[in-house]
């Protein structure tokens, strides 16, 4: 499974690595709002640029090769700490923080849009509404044990998205085989404004996995 890394890393380090990036994407994130509301004079903005190159000279001299994936430990947690939009570790994220209820397959998130995210002025860009409901409705398959790559993705614009703080949610329809049909929507302050559906589609390394699992678990078992 290329871009996913078994790291095994202990329970201390992993805490150390949240509590140490967190808030340092947390900073990144306001630069980038920062950047682009600023009026300060134009000697201001080509100092700070000096600066902002000289810090990002400074980040990569150790780095890694490529995009960061998703790594997990042995009890299967993962960490898509590079994924653009629940990314601990990518500023381009919101980041949403998604919850789950049990194994039902129905997700939700709560999260705020600056400046970072605008389309059509004062409003979320349409492809960023896209892209949120195409990981949350990922999510619900995944949480309703039918994790799956996106097949295809339908949307529907009922009005604007306002930026600000919004809700999205998400929930499996309904599934077949090796499909699984997720249906949410983004809620702003006046209801609805995008709703999404889409079909995941379980991966062949998954649909092996599973089939080893089935075969085990259909094997006499002579000493229980």
């Amino acid at each position: 499974m290329a871009g996913y890394v078994q790291d095994d890393i202990p329970a201390d380090e992993l805490d150390r690595q949240r509590a140490l990036y967190g808030p340092f994407t947390d900073a990144l994130r306001a630069l980038v709002d920062a950047g682009i509301r600023t009026e300060v004079d134009d000697d201001e903005v080509r100092a700070v640029q000096a600066e902002v190159e000289a810090l990002t000279e400074r980040l990569r001299r150790r780095q890694l090769e490529g995009a960061y994936g998703v790594r997990f430990s042995n009890d299967g947690q993962g960490r898509a700490w590079g994924n653009a939009v629940v990314g601990l570790r990518n500023a381009v994220a919101p980041p949403l923080v998604v919850e789950q209820e049990d194994d039902s397959g129905r997700v939700w998130a709560d999260f705020h849009l600056g400046a970072a995210y605008e389309g059509p002025p004062t409003l979320v860009h349409g492809g960023v509404s896209a892209l949120i409901l195409d990981q949350v409705l990922g999510q619900a398959a995944g949480a309703g044990k039918r994790p799956g790559m996106t097949g295809t993705l339908t949307l529907v614009y009922r009005q604007g998205t306002p930026l600000g703080p919004l809700r999205a949610e998400a929930w499996i329809e309904r599934t077949e085989g090796i499909k699984t049909w997720a249906r949410g929507h983004i809620l702003g302050p006046d209801g609805v404004t995008v709703e999404a559906e889409g079909v995941f589609i379980l991966p062949r390394w998954a649909r092996k996995a599973l089939a080893e699992r089935d075969s085990a678990d259909r094997a006499p078992r002579f000493f229980e």
